[in-house]
C-alpha cells in the first residue's frame, strides 16, 4: 500500500509562489507515475503535472506550463510541485496521486491519493 501526504498549501496573492510537497511511504517502488491534481469547487478534478518515478520525465497541463515545475528528491520519497506566478484560477485543493502505469491525466486511473492541501490565490 502506498501512502501519500501533501503539505505546503496556503494563501498567496496573484504573482506569488508556493511549493507543495508529496511525501510517499509504503510500496512506492511499485508505482511508476506520481501526479499532481487539483479540484476547485464545482469543477472536476484535473491533472496538473506528473513525473515518472525514478525517470524524471515530466508532463504538464497547458495552463501551468512555464509556471509549475514537478520534481523528485534523490531518495525518491518526496515529489514537489513548485508553483510560481500564481493566478486566482489556480485556487483549488491540490492532491498527489500514484499509479502503477503510465502518466495519463485521468484521475480515475490513479489508485492512491493523499488528503489534499488547499491553495488559495487572491487577486
Amino acid at each position: 500500500q502506498v501512502r501519500l501526504a501533501e503539505s505546503g498549501g496556503g494563501s498567496v496573492q496573484a504573482g506569488g509562489s508556493l511549493t507543495l510537497s508529496c511525501a510517499a511511504s509504503g510500496y512506492i517502488y511499485d508505482r511508476r507515475c506520481i501526479g499532481w491534481f487539483r479540484q476547485a469547487p464545482g469543477k472536476e478534478r484535473e491533472g496538473v503535472a506528473s513525473i515518472y518515478f525514478n525517470r524524471g520525465t515530466e508532463d504538464y497541463v497547458n495552463s501551468v506550463k512555464g509556471r509549475f515545475t514537478i520534481s523528485q528528491d534523490n531518495a525518491g520519497q518526496t515529489v514537489y510541485l513548485q508553483m510560481s506566478n500564481l493566478k486566482p484560477e489556480d485556487t483549488a485543493m491540490y492532491y498527489c496521486a500514484a499509479r502503477d502505469g503510465g502518466c495519463i491525466f485521468r484521475a480515475a486511473l490513479f489508485k492512491d491519493w493523499g488528503q489534499g492541501t488547499q491553495v488559495t490565490v487572491s487577486s
